[in-house]
């Protein structure tokens, strides 16, 4: 193999490969980024739970061949090199990098044994605009759980039903669930781990094929095709945590909530709320820390509600929301709270104030 291929494009590549990569075992050859040049140059990366597939048009190639090289190696070379155009050679089972009159030799792996990618060919194509998928799973995505024993709550489920798709997480103290139209998907569970979903939401930003099957989600464009394994088992029956109705229900200016919870959240997070006809009331819950404030505001109830809630899931929930506006959907105050914008809502366990 022998090719030149410019620096910054070589090194952004190179860079997204980085979180497909076993970090803690450099002897694994899934520590090693995987190079093929033929027609184009192909790059590749995995950990056996992900991967990312790049394929390059733009490179002058003067012979094929495949090579792996150590990811991160490979990253902090590249990163000290000038922006101009870089060599890349093998000679005599090394990978040699040069740059004018610098050059690095590191040594590989063979590339014969790098793990296979999954066959993508016979996968469903899931019939949903890019924007609407990215922009769901990013809703929720603060709501996953992290190192859960219940591993499918490590994840977010993508609950798609006949008219339409919930996505759908939690961390057993809030729920987070969106709702779009289903168009002609076939009913069916997908669970979708985290880091997965994360790394979605870095590497696509426009027109993308997302299909799947019951072991992989692919997600590809033009340049870049993603893959992750789904999680196994069964993600909990969400529909129980949703109140049917709800006593009140009143909408209020998020930038209400967000001043009085910043102004009184400078430590901890647990604060109360009371809700007037014309007043909104903020204060810590904690014994050894005093802040309170109150916004003036008309709301569209004709009692007062009280509610002592994490505000960290409040800010988390308006974070992710669009317009000036939410609703709250409210029982009572040992009950779960609804926040709600449109076909967005989050379901909060409350803490029961003393």
């Amino acid at each position: 193999m022998k090719l030149t291929i410019n620096k910054n494009l070589f090194e952004n590549i190179i860079a997204s490969m980085q979180p497909f990569l076993d970090k803690k075992d450099a002897s694994n050859i899934t520590s090693h980024i995987y190079l093929e040049a033929n027609t184009n140059l192909t790059i590749k990366a995995t950990d056996h739970e992900m991967g990312l597939e790049a394929k390059i048009n733009d490179v002058m190639i003067e012979e094929t061949g495949k090579a792996t090289v150590n990811g991160s190696n490979l990253l902090n070379i590249i990163r000290r090199l000038k922006n101009e155009d870089i060599n890349i050679e093998i000679v005599e089972n090394f990978l040699h990098i040069t740059q004018k009159k610098s050059s690095f030799k590191l040594p590989m792996f063979d590339p014969e044994e790098y793990p296979l990618f999954p066959n993508y060919e016979n996968l469903n194509i899931l019939q949903i605009e890019t924007s609407t998928f990215i922009d769901s799973i990013k809703k929720i995505t603060p709501s996953i759980d992290t190192n859960n024993p219940k591993y499918e709550l490590n994840g977010a489920l993508i609950d798609i039903k006949e008219e339409k798709i919930n996505f759908v997480s939690t961390d057993t103290k809030r729920l987070s669930i969106i709702s779009v139209e289903n168009f002609s998907n076939s009913p069916m569970n997908l669970i979708i781990p985290k880091k997965a979903i994360i790394e979605i939401q870095k590497l696509f930003f426009d027109e993308a094929v997302i299909k799947y099957d019951e072991i992989y989600l692919v997600v590809s464009n033009d340049r870049l095709t993603f893959h992750t394994k789904l999680t196994n088992g069964n993600f909990p029956d969400y529909n129980r945590i949703i109140p049917n109705n709800f006593n009140k229900l009143f909408s209020i200016d998020k930038s209400i909530l967000v001043e009085g919870i910043k102004l009184v959240t400078s430590l901890k997070p647990h604060i109360k709320i009371d809700f007037e006809p014309d007043l909104v009331k903020f204060e810590t819950i904690d014994d050894d820390i005093e802040a309170k404030t109150e916004i003036s505001t008309k709301l569209e109830i004709n009692e007062n509600i009280f509610i002592g809630i994490n505000s960290k899931y409040v800010l988390d929930f308006i974070n992710s929301t669009n317009s000036d506006k939410i609703q709250i959907g409210f029982n009572q105050s040992d009950m779960p709270i609804c926040f709600k914008e449109n076909n967005f809502l989050s379901i909060i366990m409350p803490i029961v104030l003393k």
